[in-house]
């Protein structure tokens, strides 16, 4: 097992980091983004690098004053500039932005598991000045380039309970694997969203979250999950909000065009990797004795498939679709006004027709059916 794996935006990494800009790497904690910049360094001589932490006060401080003169003594013979963690420095746009503009030729990479300060307080400051990548778990895009065909096959029930955390990789043993998860999800999971707008009730972002992992693929009422929380619909929004913006759920919407009774009010919510959702419900029995293998199913594609136009560059807008009278896809991709819409199955023999209420609404929209015999062409 290789100990790095190759990531799919590497090439785009090293085209993105420029003199006198600054290249933002997102993504959750753990997924690699450390390892990233590492590998990318490997040629550079240390000399050149400085590296610095946000969530070290002392390296914070490093950067508090804002002067020319103090970046030109920190950054003398520097050419890499790299900040982890750098959501944790205060005005941190501000910094960054006054280093671009006065040091000759310094490069900048910074990286945040969380798009909350990284977006409000570089964007302004640096307009014209950034580039964002966004890095997420492994994808089966980067598993392939390690793999033939035969181990995906093998792999498939592996990714679908676990994810694709870097660090499993390093793990042979099941149980070992179920306990990395449970500390990412006890240590990383909510780090950035707890010192975040003061929220002191970590137990109800929890409770939330398990919540959403019963529901993956559903139609999600806030209204209800406030009930069920005992917390208002505006909070459950809030949290629903920070908890996308930490990298551990995405919003789907539904789609509507013309039809008088389709359903757009409402959202489904995915998780950005089955073993985080796995994890939360404390359930990582193999798929013959579960219940719920038609919500990993649906949970695993969706989020490889996000991964896949992210790295490919596909500019798509993702929904699901579904009317009053209970006929539903499990996905619909719009893209310059082309709809293609996709049905979920894992029983290869299930093979259902598109929707009666879909094909008259939408006569040239095209329709497939995704199942483990066809998987890898929807998700590579």
């Amino acid at each position: 097992m290789a100990n790095y794996y190759k990531r799919a935006i590497l090439k785009e990494f090293k085209g993105k980091v420029r003199p006198n800009k600054v290249l933002l790497l997102i993504g959750a904690r753990r997924v690699g983004k450390t390892k990233l910049i590492e590998s990318y360094l490997e040629n550079i001589e240390p000399e050149k690098v400085l590296l610095l932490n946000g969530e070290d006060v002392l390296d914070a401080n490093l950067l508090k004053e804002r002067s020319v003169s103090n970046y030109k003594r920190l950054l003398s013979g520097i050419e890499y500039l790299i900040i982890d963690e750098a959501q944790h420095i205060p005005e941190i746009g501000l910094n960054l932005k006054l280093m671009v503009d006065s040091i000759q030729g310094i490069k900048i990479i910074a990286t945040g598991s969380s798009t909350f300060d990284l977006t409000q307080n570089l964007g302004e400051p640096l307009v014209g000045r950034k580039n964002t990548i966004e890095l997420f778990p492994l994808s089966q895009i980067e598993f392939k380039e390690f793999e033939n065909h035969k181990q995906t096959v093998e792999n498939l029930e592996q990714r679908m309970l676990f994810g694709g955390y870097p660090e499993l990789e390093q793990y042979q043993d099941w149980s070992e694997k179920e306990e990395y998860l449970y500390e990412i999800v006890n240590s990383y999971l909510l780090k950035d969203i707890l010192i975040y707008d003061g929220i002191k009730n970590s137990a109800k972002i929890y409770d939330l979250l398990k919540l959403i992992a019963f529901q993956v693929g559903k139609e999600v009422s806030l209204q209800e999950l406030g009930n069920q929380l005992q917390i208002s619909k505006n909070t459950v929004e809030r949290y629903l909000d920070l908890l996308t913006k930490v990298f551990v759920l995405f919003k789907l919407n539904g789609f509507s065009r013309n039809l008088r009774k389709e359903i757009t009010k409402s959202s489904r919510w995915y998780f950005y990797d089955n073993g985080i959702r796995n994890a939360l419900i404390q359930n990582f029995n193999r798929l013959e004795q579960r219940n719920d293998v038609g919500e990993l199913w649906e949970n695993y594609l969706a989020s490889e498939r996000i991964k896949k136009q992210q790295y490919h560059k596909i500019k798509s807008q993702n929904y699901f679709w579904r009317t009053y009278d209970q006929q539903e896809l499990d996905w619909l991709e719009e893209k310059t006004e082309h709809i293609h819409g996709f049905e979920f199955k894992w029983n290869p023999k299930k093979n259902p027709k598109p929707p009666t209420a879909f094909s008259k609404a939408y006569p040239k929209a095209d329709f497939d059916v995704i199942n483990p015999s066809n998987y890898l062409d929807f998700i590579t």
